[in-house]
């Protein structure tokens, strides 16, 4: 854990819930092994929502459509999301819950990889959530800057592997030094960046929001 684990717990009794279909899915991608965002990053999704009213949003990184449906009921109305998910087993689940959640009117979910859709897409994005193959982030890059509007979001899920990150590369397994390495390429561009600013947050597995400062 990057933070304390009784911290954590306790911070975690304090939520008040989420909405059936979404505590619903989430017991399901649990027991299915899924990886689906942690209960805290999901809070923070909920209040920056909120905060800033976003009408065009992109997820990278559909998984089974938890965090896009968990998105879904903090928008204002008209607003829409855009999600894009390349794993082909996974696509029919997210399909079906987002369709259980009611949501099929404003989550937009495209097959593919992220980079040739991405490229594909309009520019314009209000908020943009990154939750995808980690070593693949600063690939990305380039085209959330094209999509994301002046003023818009930035939000990176697990930049910091369990604080795993700031291990020695001999100290990992020979699978994720690519991905760790990629990773801190990533975060070091991030807040060198003069089109971002950008914070690094220790919430669930790191958490990094940036606001695009140029047009």
């Amino acid at each position: 854990m990057i933070v304390n684990e009784r911290l954590t717990a306790y911070l975690h009794s304090l939520d008040s819930g989420e909405s059936e279909i979404i505590e619903a899915i989430g017991r399901e991608a649990r027991a299915d092994r899924v990886p689906i965002i942690r209960q805290e990053t999901g809070c923070l999704l909920k209040v920056l929502l909120r905060m800033n009213k976003p009408q065009r949003i992109l997820e990278i990184g559909t998984a089974v459509g938890y965090s896009a449906i968990l998105m879904s009921e903090c928008l204002e109305p008209g607003a829409t999301i855009t999600t894009v998910e390349k794993y082909e087993k996974r696509i029919p689940i997210a399909r079906e819950n987002i369709r259980r959640a009611g949501k099929e009117d404003c989550i937009t979910l495209i097959e593919g990889d992220a980079l040739e859709v991405m490229a594909g897409l309009e520019p314009g994005y209000d908020f943009i959530f990154m939750d995808a193959a980690k070593g693949q982030y600063i690939h990305f890059l380039p085209e959330v800057l094209r999509l994301l509007k002046k003023g818009g979001l930035l939000v990176s899920d697990n930049v910091l592997q369990d604080g795993d990150i700031i291990e020695s590369r001999f100290a990992v397994t020979r699978r994720n030094r690519t991905i760790y390495s990629r990773m801190r390429d990533y975060l070091w561009q991030l807040k060198h960046m003069k089109e971002f600013e950008t914070a690094v947050l220790t919430v669930g597995d790191g958490v990094t929001i940036s606001t695009k400062l140029t047009e």
